[in-house]
């Protein structure tokens, strides 16, 4: 058992690391600004510049295959890449790459949605979550009925990430009432490639964070057969996996972040002077940074542990619900230290911990709730899905 990383990928991450210091955190208070003035923190065309940037360095396609043009670094990598991406508040991702679900496009719809967007010319946002159907992904009430070769949707999505800017999407809708009834959700449902022109409307979501999610309507949208991704009836398995590699992502992130946010305490609480001392002498943020620092580490290593096991082409789910339950939490517990540490400064838009605050809140929500992941955790163990261990 090797518990470090290996030399290439020691190299990346460095290499990575390295572009995040140059790169993004000096637009840091640009992007501040931007978004006090109601803006996109980053600037569409920046994005893009940012992007190729990186491509010229070697990173593109962090985890697409070589037969698309990606580097193929596997999941493990694309966490410490996540890892350290997160450790800015610049809104970036690396270009090149696709949701997990479009690869299972048929050739033809590979051409016109998969390739397209890992090239970044269209871009894609997945919906299953409804108004009154987030979590339990059984209470869904979006139809699909079919008319000749085509299928007639209509329903309402809502805190759809991407889906204002989307060019398509990927949703999930009843295909077979009966079947949906009877199988307690887990089929008659479909998942549909339904590009924006064919008819639906985004309506963006204001939230207390920087993220504008969307609701996305469907009024007798029509969408031919060959838009079915996957199987007929059977797209709950595409929403699962989708979320299933969402969740430890969101822990990857968390964890990126709250190492950002430490090292600020750290550096702020050694300059801090109260009383003749620096702040960094006394016991209570002492305690403070401890249990930081040991909260961090734990979740960075349910991360690369959840992502070590897709690598091997095993079932993650169960650990990556306890990656996303602690990494979450974990992320709120020590922005929030930080923002004590920081005092009345931390609490002012003039540095990025209130902002963090608002975003990290996020991440005990979407792609499943505390609530959700304790519950697939215990139902796990409990019906002996999972053995105490079984993963080491």
């Amino acid at each position: 058992m090797y518990l470090r990383l290996t030399d290439e990928q020691r190299m990346v991450q460095k290499a990575i690391r390295k572009f995040v210091e140059k790169e993004l955190m000096p637009l840091e208070n640009e992007v501040l600004r931007n978004e006090r003035e109601g803006k996109p923190g980053l600037a569409p065309e920046k994005l893009k510049e940012l992007q190729l940037k990186a491509k010229e360095a070697g990173f593109w396609g962090i985890n697409t295959p070589e037969e698309y043009g990606g580097a193929n670094l596997g999941h493990v990598m694309q966490a410490i890449v996540l890892m350290e991406v997160s450790k800015t508040l610049v809104p970036f991702q690396f270009g090149g790459s696709a949701d997990n679900i479009l690869y299972y496009a048929n050739e033809e719809q590979k051409k016109k949605y998969l390739i397209p967007t890992i090239n970044g010319e269209k871009k894609s946002c997945f919906a299953m979550t409804e108004p009154g159907a987030g979590s339990d992904t059984r209470n869904i009430k979006m139809t699909a009925v079919k008319d000749g070769d085509e299928w007639v949707l209509n329903g309402e999505k809502t805190f759809i990430t991407g889906g204002n800017e989307a060019d398509f999407v990927m949703v999930i809708a009843i295909t077979d009432k009966e079947r949906h009834q009877a199988s307690n959700g887990r089929e008659g449902v479909t998942c549909f490639i339904v590009d924006r022109e064919m008819g639906w409307r985004s309506e963006p979501i204001h939230t207390m964070g920087p993220s504008t999610p969307a609701s996305l309507i469907f009024e007798n949208v029509r969408v031919p057969e060959e838009n079915i991704l996957g199987e007929l009836h059977h797209g709950y398995k595409l929403g699962l996996e989708w979320i299933g590699y969402a969740r430890w992502v969101v822990g990857a992130r968390a964890v990126g972040a709250a190492e950002r946010l430490l090292q600020m305490a750290i550096d702020y609480a050694k300059e801090r002077v109260t009383f003749g001392k620096p702040i960094a002498e006394r016991q209570a943020i002492q305690w403070m940074i401890a249990d930081s620092a040991v909260e961090i580490e734990a979740a960075k290593w349910l991360v690369l542990n959840a992502a070590f096991t897709l690598d091997q082409g095993e079932d993650n789910r169960h650990l990556a619900s306890m990656a996303k339950l602690f990494g979450a939490n974990m992320g709120n517990r020590v922005v929030d230290r930080v923002m004590q540490i920081h005092g009345g400064m931390g609490y002012t838009k003039e540095m990025p911990i209130e902002r963090w605050y608002r975003e990290a809140r996020l991440w005990r929500i979407y792609d499943g709730t505390d609530e959700i992941q304790r519950l697939i955790i215990a139902r796990n163990l409990i019906k002996g899905h999972v053995k105490l261990g079984q993963f080491i």
